[in-house]
């Protein structure tokens, strides 16, 4: 079990990078979350089997068709046992 948070900068915001983001993890398994950041970005966890969430970690750098990812910064993080895949608001 591995725990990746990435943060991603372009347009990405709305594209469907969220619901999609989303889609994509439920596909493969993976449990976290996925949010717009204040800032135009969008910040998202990702938990599960690494080959897994490598998969989403790599979608991440392209996302939607729609987005134009100029960014992805990448840190792992001690895994929390989350379960499922919420796509949250934006932080105040």
């Amino acid at each position: 079990m591995v725990r990746k948070r990435v943060i991603v900068s372009g347009l990405v915001q709305g594209v469907f990078y969220r619901d999609t983001c989303r889609r994509v993890a439920e596909e493969y398994g993976v449990s976290g979350w996925v949010r717009n950041l204040p800032d135009g970005g969008v910040e998202a966890v990702f938990e599960g089997e690494a080959d897994a969430v490598e998969t989403l970690v790599r979608w991440a750098r392209q996302g939607p068709p729609m987005a134009d990812v100029q960014g992805v910064d990448v840190v792992e993080q001690e895994p929390e046992g989350l379960v499922g895949f919420e796509v949250l608001g934006t932080p105040r």
